[in-house]
């Protein structure tokens, strides 16, 4: 078995290492080696076949394996390598071939944001924004990144006083306040999350907002039965939680409640190619979640008349956004163990290593999409953010 681990880890991991399994080392590679992994406990052998990333990273959970370094440094040595990665998905199918009706999809969702806001507002910055941030100066701090992406999307979005806009999975819904009040805006505000919501709510009373900004409980499919429509549209993180098979119903309602002419931005995680998604994240941390790429949402576009008119990519700001919710995490972790558990506080750890390990690779990429339904001649010709 340990010659199994030697080869199986050797063909992930490019570079030099120790491999230290129950206190017996061997050295990987014939260079310096760049960090040690302790096994502490013997790993499966049919689990490492079957999934690596779900094997690896349980035993990290519960503290089986560790590394002498910085976890996220050590990840981005070999999280590029992850097409090597092991994904047995006949045997893992209960994981990737979830349910995508309401009632399933809401429980998947509200199993996330639902963890509660006290442990959210540990981590994240003042604004509770948790989507990727938008660094202008290499010194912002999350917070005037946080602020500066919410800037960003609003003004391609060429907002106008007495406009309305809609925001698709609203999370805490900084967006839609910042834009009754810098913008003038009526904005609304659609959720699954029952914290969010409530939360969402208080703010809107403790900002004054009442008459310009509103915030439902509700699924994006039952848009298409509303008889509200909107000047604007904006969807932030949320498209991953769609489910590969509902893009074309996703769009199919955007495109019932947009006004002719209107914008809509939709800003997402995004694959470089189709990939059903990781055993682990699916299992942990985003039930059913997927990530699309970018290509698969793009050609959907012309079935509704809607205009590419610009696409952005924001990678590495989500990179060091990770990072920065990690360090805020590591700040309060004392506090996190107590609450949630130390197998939790390292699944969040590894959650958040892994994510920014991956968008440092370009395993995933973020892109905020922008598009028009039907021809808009009014907008300015120039990219002016």
């Amino acid at each position: 078995m340990t010659n199994f681990m030697i080869t199986y880890l050797e063909n992930i991991i490019p570079v030099p290492f120790i491999l230290n399994i129950e206190g017996e080392e061997q050295k990987i590679g014939m260079e310096e080696p760049k960090f040690t992994v302790y096994i502490k406990k013997m790993l499966s052998k049919k689990e490492l076949l079957t999934s690596t990333t779900l094997a690896l990273g349980e035993a990290y959970m519960r503290g089986e394996i560790e590394v002498d370094k910085d976890l996220y440094e050590v990840l981005s040595l070999f999280m590029g390598q992850m097409g090597k990665f092991n994904r047995d998905y006949s045997a893992l199918k209960k994981l990737f071939h979830t349910s995508s009706s309401k009632k399933h999809q809401a429980l998947e969702v509200q199993s996330h944001y639902d963890l509660g806001n006290d442990f959210y507002s540990l981590w994240l910055d003042e604004t509770l924004s948790y989507s990727c941030a938008y660094f202008k100066e290499e010194t912002d701090s999350l917070y005037e990144a946080q602020v500066h992406k919410v800037d960003h999307i609003l003004q391609k979005l060429h907002l106008k006083e007495g406009m309305s806009l809609l925001d698709i999975g609203c999370g805490w819904g900084f967006l839609i306040l910042t834009a009754a009040k810098n913008y003038g805006v009526k904005s609304t505000g659609i959720t699954l999350s029952k914290e969010q919501y409530l939360k969402c709510q208080e703010r809107i009373k403790e900002e004054g907002l009442i008459d310009s900004v509103t915030v439902k409980l509700m699924d994006y499919r039952d848009l298409i039965n509303s008889d509200i429509k909107f000047d604007r549209i904006v969807s932030v993180g949320m498209l991953e939680h769609v489910g590969r098979d509902q893009y074309d119903l996703f769009l199919k309602n955007v495109d019932s409640v947009l006004n002719t002419g209107g914008l809509f931005l939709l800003h997402y995680i995004s694959g470089l190619r189709e990939n059903p998604g990781d055993a682990w994240i699916r299992k942990y941390i985003f039930p059913g979640g997927v990530i699309p790429s970018l290509r698969e949402v793009i050609q959907l576009l012309p079935n509704y008349n809607f205009y590419t008119l610009d696409v952005e990519s924001l990678r590495r700001h989500y990179n060091k956004t990770l990072l920065c919710w990690r360090q805020n995490f590591h700040n309060h972790l004392p506090e996190i163990e107590e609450k949630m558990g130390k197998e939790f506080s390292r699944m969040w750890e590894l959650y958040l290593s892994s994510c920014a390990s991956t968008f440092y690779n370009g395993i995933i990429d973020l892109h905020q999409v922008l598009m028009s339904k039907g021809i808009n001649n009014d907008i300015p010709m120039l990219r002016t953010v």
